[in-house]
């Protein structure tokens, strides 16, 4: 069999990425031969074939024909006489078209190691323009690579510009647009995936939301970055650096989105941007179809970060409702995410990268006196219904109480 390991394997080998899995081209076969070989169809749109032992993807060598708009509009064609270099030319990037034979020997037709060696993002040729998805692709990739020193060709970012003014983007499906943000979340540097998106336009388009932060001035009293939208993208990269978590990097990357609501006599002043924000947050899950403990906790960080900000300042009945409109008090909950991500909201600002963040402690603080009160008394009592969760209610806010006391002796 005439095998060759493509894509993405490739590329991160060469680069001393790790490979986390391998996918290989073959030449020369039919669907048929590969079933007597012992394989197993799994392709819709194309043959594509698993191996009996390995579990890997042999796919048959492939050319592609544009027939309509959108990333679904291609006719494929697969035969025995199409060749490597066939099916290498039409995918998306140089560094993405590298073959390896199984002795370790590279072919690679279209410069793509020049391009690995100088960190650059160039289409192979002008088909790329015929995919929308190759621009969330592309973003992707700059996420996945941008503390490499990658950058975008400037020919391909026109491309990429050509591609959102005519319209191409506009037929991305939601499930494809969420596959990739949230593979992009995960990334090690997901504020490029947007600041690419952005360059050529189809942020948006895309992220029509997060497009509207920027411009969008703050007082520089509290954000010497001014502009929300970069405020915005420094969040998520402070959240890139407290946690892998993707809900809570997408937490932080959306709870401004109210700033955007706010009346331009205010400016540069946000009031009740936390509650304003959160139909514009419900709207761009819905169309996104983003799944719900990332939604939930969202909703959280957005409607309560200035709360968590002002945690100090809070009497005690308002804490212990915070406490439990975060679910501090349910056995399941996204406490310590919400906590990252307000610590990342607090930190994505300009000179202020590096500042403590005492808030979460003591908030951490509060939810260990607040759920350790002894509820014998009230349980053994008569109360009923909304009584006796009235009544815990009192028993908490009197713990804080008793808690705010002991810190002001302290410190006296």
């Amino acid at each position: 069999m005439e095998k060759y390991l493509v894509g993405g394997a490739v590329r991160d080998q060469l680069l001393g990425y790790p490979v986390k899995e391998r996918d290989w081209v073959v030449v020369g076969e039919t669907p048929e031969s590969m079933l007597k070989h012992g394989f197993r169809a799994v392709g819709k749109d194309f043959p594509v074939f698993l191996h009996p032992k390995t579990h890997e993807e042999y796919a048959l060598a492939r050319t592609e024909r544009k027939t309509a708009p959108g990333y679904k509009g291609f006719v494929v064609h697969a035969d025995i006489d199409v060749t490597l270099e066939q099916d290498l030319i039409r995918r998306d990037l140089t560094i993405n078209a590298i073959a390896m034979m199984p002795d370790g020997k590279i072919i690679d037709p279209y410069g793509g190691q020049d391009d690995l060696d100088k960190r650059v993002f160039r289409h192979i040729s002008p088909a790329f323009q015929e995919d929308p998805v190759r621009i969330l692709r592309v973003a992707r990739f700059a996420a996945r690579y941008h503390h490499l020193g990658f950058k975008l060709a400037a020919d391909t970012q026109a491309m990429m510009q050509a591609m959102v003014n005519a319209g191409e983007v506009d037929y991305l499906v939601p499930e494809r647009v969420w596959a990739e943000l949230s593979k992009a979340l995960s990334e090690q540097s997901p504020a490029a995936f947007f600041y690419t998106l952005k360059d050529c336009g189809a942020l948006a388009k895309i992220f029509p939301e997060i497009q509207a932060l920027f411009g969008v001035p703050q007082p520089a009293k509290y954000h010497p970055e001014i502009d929300t939208g970069v405020h915005a993208l420094m969040c998520l990269e402070q959240a890139a650096l407290l946690t892998d978590k993707a809900e809570v990097r997408f937490a932080a990357l959306v709870h401004d989105l109210g700033k955007a609501l706010s009346p331009k006599d205010n400016l540069p002043h946000h009031y009740g941007h936390e509650t304003k924000g959160l139909p514009v947050l419900e709207s761009m899950c819905e169309r996104l179809r983003i799944p719900n403990t990332f939604k939930a906790l969202a909703m959280h960080v957005m409607q309560y970060h200035t709360h968590c900000h002002k945690v100090a300042e809070l009497n005690p009945s308002t804490l212990v409702d915070l406490l439990n409109n975060l679910g501090v008090f349910r056995a399941h909950n996204q406490f310590s995410e919400f906590l990252l991500a307000c610590e990342a909201d607090a930190r994505g600002r300009t000179g202020l990268e590096n500042k403590p963040y005492p808030q979460a402690q003591y908030l951490l603080d509060a939810a260990k006196v607040a759920t350790s009160v002894d509820t014998a008394a009230v349980l053994n009592d008569n109360l009923q219904g909304a009584a006796i969760g009235e009544a815990i209610r009192h028993l908490r806010i009197q713990a804080l109480n008793n808690m705010k006391a002991t810190e002001h002796q302290s410190l006296n």
